[in-house]
């Protein structure tokens, strides 16, 4: 497996792990059932191309995405302050919305930084940030 390819496998792993521990730490914040039930789909998706990366890098025999634990508590600590005063549907919506911006920020720049990617991997990150888009659409109705 080439390098670049690696890179953009992990960091789509990177993208649905840090999704998933950002809606695990939400969840318990949304009292709206249809936002919840949106979000608990979108955990399914993140889910499945978590585990498809993994799959890829393992078969590869390349090293996965390891978590930063300091990182992960320090994006919960963020969501916990950023809806201490405001946990309404509105702004958790908001919240949502900026999270699968900076995925698909974060995706844009590792596909320029890698152009030489193989087609699987760029088709993967292409998934990814156009299901963060779709997620973005769907929650905007929540604003």
């Amino acid at each position: 497996m080439k390098a670049e390819d690696v890179k953009v496998y992990r960091e789509v792993q990177k993208s649905a792990e840090l999704a998933i521990k950002a809606i695990e730490t939400i969840s318990e914040k949304v009292y709206d059932d249809t936002l919840a039930m949106q979000i608990s789909r979108q955990m399914i998706k993140y889910s499945d191309l978590r585990g498809r990366a993994l799959d890829k890098l393992l078969q590869g025999k390349a090293q996965p995405y390891k978590k930063n634990m300091v990182a992960e508590a320090f994006r919960a600590g963020e969501i916990h302050s950023r809806t201490l005063l405001d946990n309404s549907t509105s702004h958790i919506a908001e919240l949502l919305i900026e999270g699968s911006n900076r995925n698909i920020t974060e995706m844009c720049r590792t596909l320029n930084h890698n152009p030489l990617a193989g087609d699987g991997a760029v088709e993967m990150a292409k998934e990814l940030m156009d299901f963060e888009a779709k997620n973005i659409a769907r929650t905007k109705k929540f604003l």
